[in-house]
């Protein structure tokens, strides 16, 4: 079920749009998701066959990743999530996450693992990216936050289909009929909603 957007909507629209509409799931809805997003990451090949995954804690009405890096724990499988590039301006790091990590806030108030060197995984030696994203549509187009960050990480994806495979997670009224998109968009392999498993 797609969000009806105006054909004419521009980027910074659809993102004021979509961000409010998953503010207003209500605490019970979130729960809910979550549980589905679980199920359906639980039959995901991408996922089953990856070691090294990296994924990020929900944040301004995401949907909440936490079942699924409990779930991907109990498989022994490793989890890593973003730290903000401390000198390399809009960049990520990915640091290894345990349920021990010492964590802290980032500059947009989001909690991110305190900077250790020693935990830190080089992005192509992932397996998978679980992306963020504010708003997707149907050939797979992604709309980021506008910071460009996963956009970088993911670079060498969208030029050479090399190096971790990304998947965006998203609630299903995250969906657009179209998105526009410019030159350097990513789009996306995969989505995992909680109600479908998108594959393009």
């Amino acid at each position: 079920m797609s969000s009806a957007v105006t054909p004419s909507a521009s980027r910074q629209q659809i993102r004021q749009q979509i961000r409010q509409q998953r503010r207003t799931l209500t605490d019970e809805q979130q729960r809910h998701f979550a549980t589905q997003l679980l199920q359906q990451c639980q039959q995901a090949e991408t996922l089953g066959n990856a070691q090294h995954i990296a994924l990020y804690l929900a944040n301004d009405g995401e949907l909440d990743t936490q079942p699924v890096i409990d779930w991907l724990w109990q498989q022994g499988k490793s989890v890593y999530l973003p730290v903000l590039h401390p000198f390399s301006k809009g960049h990520l790091l990915f640091l290894h996450y345990t349920a021990e990590t010492r964590m802290t806030l980032n500059k947009y108030q989001i909690r991110e693992p305190q900077l250790d060197i020693r935990l830190v995984k080089p992005a192509h030696q992932l397996d998978v990216i679980c992306t963020p994203l504010v708003a997707f549509d149907a050939s797979g187009q992604r709309l980021g936050m506008g910071g460009g960050y996963y956009d970088r990480t993911l670079s060498n994806w969208h030029r050479h289909q090399q190096g971790p495979r990304p998947v965006g997670l998203a609630h299903d009224c995250q969906q657009v009929d179209s998105l526009p998109s410019q030159a350097w968009d990513v789009p996306l392999p995969e989505i995992i909603t909680p109600s479908r498993h998108f594959r393009w």
